[in-house]
């Protein structure tokens, strides 16, 4: 077996945590919270305020404090493995791509397909998102995270197109625990987090978690600092808290590696092929959360206030395209979300706006010529390629209204009439020279710069929705809705090929989906059954240019399932079937070609985890999970595919006193060789290897009060 840093191996260590004295507290029969019986769920997501879970109209998936303090992730793709139809797929350090109800999705504006919010609250703005933006947020101190599958309802617009995913803090709520843990793993892993707070008339908390991964691979380690204070106020007939959070990341970036099947290669899957390869990102959030809740005329009313400001910086080599150029890239942003509700006799409409302005740049430099062939080195000349800014103004109305017609059927219904409007200014010459204004050979360089121009793009969003009570612990719902997305400044701004112009539409999908959930005695969860069609997607015609009008279909069924099978052993599992298939035929950049029927590819139709807990008593917990992907193709004809993994992962906790623990997590417990990303692309297979065997320890130290149950 291979032997951990540490000297010892992986079976001794995890039998001397599993022999460590249970007896060391003694076992109180009434606590079990981190195996507990099924009480109402509440959630935030659907209606930007607590809602049960059983009278939720549609899918959503919660992950709460308990699980996330559990499992304790060193990375977002760990934690997300619990929600069906749903794949963050792990890069490089703390870099991911994201799938949920679509394939994994790469490219200019793929990332704004997804809606990523902070306490409700947008972490970018609707024409600049980048698809690692989960690095950005505080998920390791998360009171809960909340997912919501496929497009996003009426209270949400541009960019939840496949999904939502809020990252609930303890910010907005009054159950933390002050505590502070010292994590070390495998390749020299090192982790420190805290979390404080002081109880007066005048509440303040903070938190603050510390990374430093000497990464698997060579030259791949990062340091990641993510910071969180917050203050409540109390104003009599309302709440205001008041937030500020902060995110650093330095990191060495590994890419591709090269060859069919070199991910089983141990001569291969540790190397790095771009040692110079970096990621600096750096952002800052201040928001506030305002609500004040009153009875008016035995009207129950609510108002919502959340105005904020957001900036982030990032540099990073892109190591990936010939030249190696870099890019810069930032924002500076203001707003506010915003809903007031009413509720009289089972009826409730929530009416609101959201406002938002951002001032965005990006800039593109390549340090020196192109290596390869001589169209290379000529169309991707060194010098600057980009250099532009765009101000951005969106105003979004909404309403959705829901009407308890008995105690069994709530009908809903809601719409959204979105404004987004760009006014994008070029700070190069216009058109596809270099940046000293002479012309490439074999047609003119590579990167294009549009002239100085305006956008405008106006959006609606409806949706119908139902909920019925079958049961007192069983409930269906159905729904069907639109979401949207317009254009990101990548995909009008930053053109190649020659192209002067990118006459976008706005990106559109349509979703009916159905399902059942219960909660009875120790058994819970939920099935869904959905089908969606995809419209105006951007992709590179076989002239490189950026236009509209890909179109694709996903259909699906999703399960989850909460099995408490004693007070001491619990089963939890999820999984998904979903299709993921073109609906036009074309062909695109590079030759490639799009037919009707074909999978699209990164699109596992299979994504699965399954975990069995045994919690003895108090004081000893033992995890093991199974995780799946199923194969899925590599290019758009359907030639080449990745034949899928399945990983098993290891956790046990043991409390040493009432306020000490320790955790210890075995990821890929078998040492399976797989790959956290395939594809192929340029005649080759590429690949980032997955992890292989890890060791993790963390000591965690709960102040304050405490209870006696494992956390």
């Amino acid at each position: 077996m291979t032997p951990i840093q540490s000297g010892m191996t992986a079976a001794q260590v995890l039998l001397a945590l599993c022999l460590f004295p249970a007896a060391a507290l003694p076992a109180a029969q009434s606590s079990q919270e981190t195996i507990d019986e099924t009480v109402e769920e509440l959630i935030v997501t659907s209606r930007r305020r607590n809602e049960p879970l059983a009278l939720h109209a549609g899918n959503v998936s919660a992950i709460p404090s308990e699980t996330i303090a559990a499992i304790s992730h060193q990375h977002i793709h760990e934690l997300m493995t619990r929600v069906p139809g749903v794949w963050l797929g792990r890069g490089s350090g703390q870099e991911h791509l994201t799938a949920i109800r679509s394939p994994v999705l790469t490219g200019a504006g793929s990332c704004g397909d997804f809606l990523f919010l902070e306490d409700g609250i947008p972490i970018r703005p609707s024409g600049f998102c980048n698809v690692n933006q989960m690095f950005e947020m505080n998920t390791e101190m998360a009171r809960r995270i909340e997912v919501i599958r496929g497009p996003g309802s009426a209270l949400y617009g541009s960019n939840a197109l496949h999904g939502i995913i809020n990252v609930i803090t303890h910010a907005s709520g009054q159950d933390r625990q002050d505590q502070v843990a010292l994590e070390v793993g495998s390749n020299e892993f090192l982790r420190f987090r805290t979390a404080l707070s002081r109880r007066a008339a005048t509440p303040v908390m903070g938190s603050l978690v510390y990374a430093d991964d000497g990464g698997f691979r060579d030259d791949s380690g990062y340091r990641q600092l993510k910071i969180q204070a917050a203050t409540d106020w109390d104003l009599g007939n309302a709440e205001l808290t008041t937030v500020v959070t902060a995110t650093d990341l330095d990191q060495e970036t590994a890419g591709f590696i090269f060859g069919e099947d070199a991910y089983e290669d141990p001569s291969l899957n540790r190397s790095n092929l771009n040692p110079e390869a970096f990621r600096d990102a750096s952002s800052q959030r201040l928001y506030a959360i305002w609500k004040s809740s009153r009875e008016i005329r035995d009207v129950d009313v609510n108002i919502d206030i959340r105005p904020y400001l957001r900036h982030t910086d990032m540099r990073f080599l892109q190591h990936f395209l010939p030249g190696k150029p870099l890019e810069e890239n930032g924002h500076i942003s203001a707003g506010a979300v915003s809903a007031l509700s009413f509720e009289i006799d089972g009826k409730q409409l929530v009416i609101g706006i959201d406002m938002e302005w951002s001032d965005m740049f990006l800039r593109e430099t390549q340090s020196g010529p192109a290596e390869g062939s001589d169209f290379l080195v000529e169309t991707r000349p060194e010098g600057k390629h980009y250099d532009f800014r765009v101000q951005g103004f969106s105003l979004a109305p909404f309403l959705q209204a829901d009407i308890r017609f008995s105690d069994r059927l709530t009908l809903g219904a809601g719409l959204r009439l979105e404004f987004l409007h760009y006014d994008y200014e070029n700070r190069m010459l216009v058109g596809n020279s270099r940046d000293d204004g002479t012309s490439c050979g074999f047609g003119g360089c590579l990167y294009t710069r549009p002239a100085s121009r305006t956008d405008t793009y106006t959006n609606v969003a409806p949706k119908l929705s139902l909920s019925y009570r079958l049961h007192p612990e069983v409930s269906l719902f159905g729904a069907l809705l639109r979401g949207f997305r317009a254009p990101q400044a990548t995909e009008l701004y930053r053109l190649q090929s020659g192209q002067t112009v990118a006459d976008l539409d706005s990106e559109s999908i349509d979703s009916v989906e159905f399902g059942a959930r219960w909660s009875k005695d120790r058994f819970s969860g939920d099935a869904t059954l959905f089908a969606m069609r995809k419209r105006d997607s951007v992709f590179r015609d076989s002239d490189g240019f950026n236009v509209s009008g890909g179109r694709s279909k996903h259909r699906g069924i999703e399960l989850a399932v909460n099995w408490q099978i004693s007070e001491s052993m619990r089963f939890q599992m999820n999984g998904s079937y979903a299709r993921h298939s073109y609906d036009f035929d074309t062909t695109a950049a590079r030759g490639e070609t799009f037919a009707s029927g074909n999978d699209i590819d990164s699109a596992p139709r299979w994504l699965g985890s399954a975990e069995f807990l045994v919690q003895p008593g108090d004081t000893t917990m033992l995890a093991l999970q199974w995780t799946s992907i199923g194969d899925y193709y590599l290019d758009a004809e359907n030639r080449f595919e990745y034949p899928g993994h399945n990983l098993l992962n290891l956790r046990t906790r043991i409390k040493l006193s009432r306020k000490l623990g320790v955790t210890a997590r075995f990821n890929n417990l078998m040492n399976e060789s797989y790959a956290d990303r395939a594809d192929f692309a340029f005649g080759q297979y590429r690949y980032f290897p997955g992890r292989g065997r890890e060791l993790f320890i963390e000591l965690r130290y709960l102040l304050g009060p405490t209870d006696s149950a494992i956390r």
